[in-house]
């Protein structure tokens, strides 16, 4: 009851079925059929009115054995002899209901067999009420049906919009729609359609303006480090190179976000395991403190460069601020979940939802004490979700960072351990 589609239907219905019935009641009040007590009365002058006749000995009535074929009416048939003995009139008639047309039939006793006759003044024999019910049962069963129908076709816009934004791929962009249908629904494809070549045109743009900035910037960069090998005095020169060769990150990293978010790598199935312990492996050689705690053989699809980079890093990233890095590989349902951790002072929690903002740095005012770019985060957040997967940073129980990647899982291999 709380979709809107729901909504309408019910709507809708309660109109139609209050109308019927408000319709319906006006046409029993009008036409009201008698009661059967109330078709007793007449029923006793046709039966004393009968007996008489067939005393005369008139050929006009027919008299036969037995009373008519049927199922007997007990009630009426009760009400019809007492009504017949407070008249002084007693009588043993038997009311019944014919087999062949369940129509209601009189056998009146009288010399020499039975008067047969039809009688027209009664009610149906379900009654009043059991037909009441059978035409309200139908006008909701249809009211709702129509309400349904007309709900359907309301809150088909809504359906194509709801279907468009769960479509949304990894790029962010919305599919192509069929301009087909309803007017509504036409309407609807038309400018969802609008929307998603407006958003297209709009994330090229970002991006090659990115692209084309960290591109530019290379030139001034490369004649700023040639000047500045000039400078004479030893301070001052190393704290020129170490702005320029920044700059040269920053620009490199830009260019590599748009890459990414071009998506233009190619996807293949590849080993998470083996492609953390080379990982592992060769940050270790460059003199990271890096542990790999523990792996599950698992195989992913997503492309090797750019999810060797995503893991990387994360894993630099806590090796760095948090001192060291632990690396645990393991399975939980169909997805591969990566735990890194570290002993870092962790995040301010205020400040946890921007980690993967471009440029997000916990301590502006270490920015120069920090190697990196500030776009490590947004760089392997950006591989993760192309790739289908997620990642989660959150502070540990006691201290440091963790850092959890879940990705979906093409097999799993029986479990190793690794030291």
């Amino acid at each position: 009851m709380t979709t809107l589609r729901a909504k309408l239907a019910v709507l809708i219905a309660v109109v139609i079925i209050t109308m019927v019935t408000v319709l319906t009641g006006v046409l029993l009040r009008i036409f009201n059929p008698p009661k059967e007590q109330q078709a007793i009365g007449p029923l006793v002058e046709q039966v004393h009115l009968l007996v008489q006749v067939a005393r005369t000995g008139s050929d006009a009535i027919a008299v036969q054995q037995g009373p008519a074929d049927g199922k007997i009416a007990d009630g009426i048939t009760t009400w019809l002899r007492e009504a017949l003995r407070a008249r002084g009139l007693p009588r043993d008639v038997v009311v019944s209901y014919r087999s062949s047309d369940d129509a209601m039939m009189l056998s009146v006793p009288v010399e020499g067999g039975w008067l047969v006759m039809q009688i027209t003044d009664f009610p149906p024999r379900i009654g009043v009420l059991n037909i009441l019910l059978m035409w309200f049962a139908l006008i909701a069963f249809g009211a709702i049906a129509i309400a349904l129908l007309f709900a359907e076709r309301m809150v088909k816009p809504l359906v194509l919009l709801e279907r468009a934004i769960e479509s949304v791929g990894p790029d962010a962009l919305l599919p192509e729609l069929a301009v087909k249908g309803p007017a509504e629904v036409r309407v609807a494809a038309r400018a969802l359609n609008g929307l998603s070549s407006r958003l297209k045109a709009a994330m090229e743009s970002r991006m090659r303006l990115v692209a084309a900035a960290g591109h530019d910037l290379r030139t001034p960069i490369t004649r700023m480090r040639l000047r500045a090998e000039f400078v004479k005095d030893d301070d001052e020169r190393s704290m020129w190179l170490k702005d320029i060769e920044e700059l040269g990150r920053i620009a490199d990293s830009a260019i590599l976000l748009v890459r990414e978010e071009s998506g233009r790598s190619p996807s293949e199935e590849l080993r998470l395991d083996v492609l953390i312990s080379e990982l592992a492996g060769e940050l270790k050689a460059l003199s990271y403190d890096v542990t790999l705690t523990g792996t599950a053989a698992v195989t992913v699809r997503a492309s090797h460069g750019s999810l060797k980079r995503a893991f990387g890093n994360l894993i630099i990233n806590a090796a760095t601020h948090g001192r060291r890095a632990r690396v645990l590989l393991e399975t939980a349902s169909s997805e591969a979940v990566v735990v890194i951790d570290d002993d870092g002072p962790g995040i301010p929690q205020e400040l946890i939802g921007q980690v993967f903002e471009p440029f997000f740095r916990v301590h502006p005012s270490r920015e120069k004490e920090s190697q990196g770019a500030g776009l490590g985060l947004t760089i392997a957040s950006e591989i993760v979700q192309r790739c289908g997967g997620s990642i989660t940073i959150r502070n540990g129980a006691q201290q440091g960072l963790l850092q959890i990647v879940r990705l979906p899982m093409v097999d799993t291999l029986p479990r190793t351990e690794a030291a």
